[in-house]
């Protein structure tokens, strides 16, 4: 395909026009904006495994393959590749901006970028451990040294931190999210984080502004994504007359429809104002939600 008129420059100025995007969404008085970055698959190594709580482990990868990666909104994710069963890896291939994935889709698992240190040359990926997890069991045993794919981030969801108040809610799947939320989010912000785990054993530290209040709601012996804790937890919000609030909301889909519903029909807020994702589906293997995502 032949070059458009201005041949590199044009495509230099077509690659950064997302980064003026995203500041003039940060700067400006609307609500959140999804805003595509351009996508990459990136060769990288591990570097470290960590437990964090009794629920996640985090894979820290960096190398040369790193270099140019970007990290813009705390809810964006990153898919890892993982071989086929019968040992073969098929990957997507670079095309222009975006990348041109083979059909039928290689296996994959999508996480949401913890951190990036673009210094250090570092991404953080937590994964939630469950039984029989392709990634979970991939990232208990993976030693330092070890390679994977990683592609991504297709863009983020940019909120300009104009709000009064702030509603967070999800399980231990979307706990990275909110722990990078609370940590990106301005120190005068208020509201509410609401996090569903199994015990106080899943409980990590977290950097909370002051006037964010963080409640951890323990499902104990019930299966994840059914305890409906989330539901009842979040419509206990009042938002003072006047003020503008946001919520994030991410798990298991089915438990997030009614709290759709309460998002719209009490809160009455336009799209532009809420971000909900089902991140996992009881009963599938590799749930995709495509809603706001």
């Amino acid at each position: 395909m032949n070059a458009p008129r201005g041949g590199s420059l044009s495509r230099l100025d077509n690659r950064h026009r997302h980064l003026e995007r995203i500041a003039e969404v940060k700067a400006g008085t609307g609500g959140c904006e999804r805003v595509g970055y351009p996508i990459r698959i990136r060769e990288v190594e591990v570097l470290r495994t960590a437990q964090v709580g009794a629920g996640l482990i985090r894979v820290t990868v960096g190398g040369p393959g790193l270099a140019g990666f970007e990290s813009h909104a705390p809810d964006e994710h990153v898919k890892l590749i993982f071989p086929e069963e019968d040992g073969e890896l098929r990957l997507p291939e670079p095309n222009g901006l975006v990348l041109k994935w083979p059909r039928p889709s290689p296996t994959s698992r999508e996480y949401t970028v913890r951190r990036y240190d673009a210094a250090a040359g570092e991404l953080d990926i937590d994964i939630a451990l469950h039984d029989g997890g392709l990634a979970s069991g991939w990232a208990e045993t993976v030693e330092p040294g070890a390679k994977v794919h990683v592609a991504g981030p297709p863009g983020g969801v940019v909120v300009p931190y104009v709000y009064d108040r702030y509603v967070l809610a999800g399980d231990i799947t979307a706990l990275p999210a909110i722990a990078r939320w609370l940590e990106e989010l301005p120190r005068t912000a208020a509201g509410w984080a609401f996090i569903e785990v199994g015990s106080a054993a899943d409980e990590i530290e977290l950097s909370a502004p002051e006037d964010v209040e963080v409640r951890w709601l323990h499902r104990g012996d019930r299966p994840p994504g059914t305890a409906g804790l989330l539901e009842g937890a979040v419509r206990t919000v009042r938002v003072p007359e006047g003020e503008r609030v946001y919520v994030w909301l991410a798990g298991e889909a089915g438990e997030l429809k009614p709290l759709r519903r309460w998002v719209g029909d009490e809160l009455g807020l336009a799209k532009h104002d809420q971000n909900i994702t089902g991140y996992w589906k009881r009963g599938v293997t590799h749930y995709d939600d495509d809603h706001d995502h």
